[in-house]
C-alpha cells in the first residue's frame, strides 16, 4: 500500500486528518475492548508477554513498539508525527470511551458492537496512514514488508503472528482477534483505495477548473 508524502501547503489539513482518523481509530478499538469477544493480534502479544514476564502492560506496550518502528525504520518506513500521535490520541480514546460506556452482558450486544468496530478501525487505520506523516508501530511493522508483499497480507501476518505468540503465552483470544487478523488488513486496504481514488477524482476537477 503507496503512502504519499504530503505538500506543504496541505501540511495543517493532514495533521487535522491525522489527529481525527485516530480518534476515530480510538472509538474503534474502544468498541471491540467493549465487545469482549477478542483483541487484535497486536495487543494480544503485549498482553501475553506482559503475563508471562510479570511486566507492566504499558511498559511492554512502549518496548515492543520501539522495536516494530525500528525494523520498519531498516525496512525504509521512516517514523514520524503520526508514529507519536497515534498511539497517545489511540490510547486516550479508548481510556476515555472505557471509562464512559459499560461493557454489555448480553451476547447481542456484544456481538454488534464487535461488527460496528471493524468499519470504524478499517476507517481510522486507513484515514491516519492516508495522511502521511508517519505510522504507528503495527502499522509500521506492516507497511517495511509492501512491497513485495501487499499490505493487506502483511498486515493479516503481522496480526495473526501477533496472536499466536500472545495465546501461547496466556493470553486470551476470540472471534473478535480471528476477525482482525483475516479480515481488517483487506478492508483498510480497501478504504485506503477508495480514499486515493477519491483524491484522484477532486485533483481533476481542480485541475479542469483551471
Amino acid at each position: 500500500m503507496r503512502v504519499d508524502s504530503p505538500p506543504r501547503g496541505e501540511l495543517v489539513g493532514r495533521v487535522v486528518q491525522l489527529v481525527g482518523s485516530c480518534l476515530v481509530l480510538g472509538v474503534g478499538v474502544g468498541l471491540l475492548l467493549l465487545a469482549a469477544l477478542g483483541s487484535d493480534g497486536y495487543s494480544t502479544l503485549i498482553n501475553g508477554l506482559s503475563l508471562h514476564f510479570g511486566v507492566p502492560f504499558a511498559l511492554v506496550n512502549a518496548l515492543v513498539g520501539v522495536l516494530f518502528v525500528a525494523v520498519a525504520w531498516l525496512r525504509g518506513v521512516r517514523p514520524g508525527l503520526g508514529t507519536i500521535v497515534q498511539p497517545v490520541v489511540v490510547g486516550l480514546t479508548v481510556s476515555a470511551l472505557l471509562a464512559t460506556l459499560p461493557a454489555p452482558s448480553q451476547p447481542a450486544l456484544r456481538i454488534a458492537l464487535l461488527v460496528l468496530a471493524f468499519p470504524v478501525l478499517a476507517a481510522g487505520v486507513a484515514g491516519y496512514l492516508d495522511s502521511a506523516l508517519g505510522a504507528g508501530p503495527t502499522e509500521a511493522a506492516a507497511l517495511a514488508w509492501d512491497p513485495p508483499v501487499p499490505f493487506r497480507w502483511s498486515y493479516s501476518a503481522l496480526q495473526g503472528v501477533g496472536a499466536l505468540v500472545g495465546w501461547s503465552l496466556g493470553a486470551a483470544i476470540g472471534p473478535g482477534t480471528l476477525a482482525v487478523i483475516f479480515l481488517l488488513g483487506a478492508l483498510v486496504d480497501l478504504i485506503s483505495r477508495r480514499i486515493r481514488a477519491l483524491r484522484r477524482t477532486q485533483a481533476g476537477l481542480v485541475h479542469d477548473r483551471r
